[in-house]
């Protein structure tokens, strides 16, 4: 095999691990049409057909590119780390890009992953909202995202990774006004008592309200702030009452400083998954802190 060949399966690797040409090219530091000639060369030098079919976002190996990926993956990454010539298409010498939700990443994520970066593993963290960290990882800039909901189509694989219970909470001189009231009139003796949040449109609170009460929640945000460390503290701190994730509140529970307003014998849940692109070959720092992660979440 000549350099030419070593090269197209270069480019195909990193097609394959990154999910797009476009990816693939700022990793290769190729132009698009670039990738996109070496891919058809290679699909024409092998007579079995397409690699990638292209989708909406990105693209998505057929069985023909699993399988050469299967033969070259662990050969191509032997002679790169062989030669030091570790590179983005290896994934060998570079860190393990992870995101998620600020939040979770801090209280769960970070310290479950502490003994691989101990050992060794170079972690890079970003925090982040879903619907723009799942866009990135099909460009190719992260390896793993951590998302609040499964995402749709065949660019990305997800399995389930925890699921996370929603507490209505307050500090215990909002609890001592309105616990009771809240047993006897249902939600409606929370209008008085501000409402402290993360976003305008309330999303965990009205999620609360629709699967416990049945009802719909009407009373606008008195604070908002886009993080649920920070919602919690100013609950913490009497500024009012919230919904939050249980994980996230369970030492102030535990310790009294914040007090749960109601004990619905059915919480409402929401399920986080792992997500990653599909096809990728073997990538050991990555297959570590993804097998870390969900034997963490099983006890989550």
């Amino acid at each position: 095999m000549n350099s030419a060949d070593l090269n197209l399966l270069r480019t195909f690797l990193a097609v394959y691990r990154s999910g797009s040409f476009t990816a693939a090219a700022g990793l290769l530091g190729l132009s698009q049409s670039t990738v996109t000639a070496q891919i058809r060369s290679l699909e024409r030098g092998m007579d079995r057909g397409a690699l990638f079919e292209r989708l909406p976002r990105g693209v998505a190996p057929t069985p023909v590119a699993h399988d050469l990926a299967s033969r070259v993956a662990a050969p191509l990454d032997a002679l790169a780390a062989a030669t030091g010539q570790e590179t983005a298409t290896t994934g060998r010498a570079a860190p393990v890009h992870l995101a998620g939700p600020a939040e979770l990443l801090s209280a769960r994520v970070l310290p479950a992953l502490a003994p691989l970066s101990a050992a060794g593993v170079r972690l890079r963290i970003t925090p982040g909202l879903t619907e723009p960290l799942l866009d990135e990882l099909r460009a190719g800039r992260h390896d793993l995202v951590i998302a609040t909901y499964r995402p749709r189509g065949r660019t990305l694989t997800a399995v389930p990774l925890m699921d996370e219970e929603f507490v209505l909470v307050a500090a215990p001189v909002w609890a001592d006004r309105v616990r009771e009231r809240l047993a006897l009139d249902g939600p409606s003796a929370l209008h008085p008592v501000p409402l402290i949040t993360y976003a305008e449109d309330l999303p965990i609170a009205r999620r609360y309200w629709r699967h416990v009460f049945n009802a719909r929640l009407t009373c606008p945000a008195a604070v908002t702030v886009p993080d649920l460390r920070a919602v919690k503290s100013a609950v913490t701190a009497g500024a009012g009452f919230s919904v939050l994730p249980r994980y996230l509140c369970e030492p102030e529970l535990a310790s009294g400083a914040l007090v749960a307003l109601h004990t619905p014998e059915d919480p409402p849940l929401n399920t986080g998954y792992l997500v990653q692109r599909p096809g990728r070959p073997a990538d050991p720092d990555v297959i570590r802190v993804r097998d870390v992660l969900l034997d963490a979440g099983r006890g989550w």
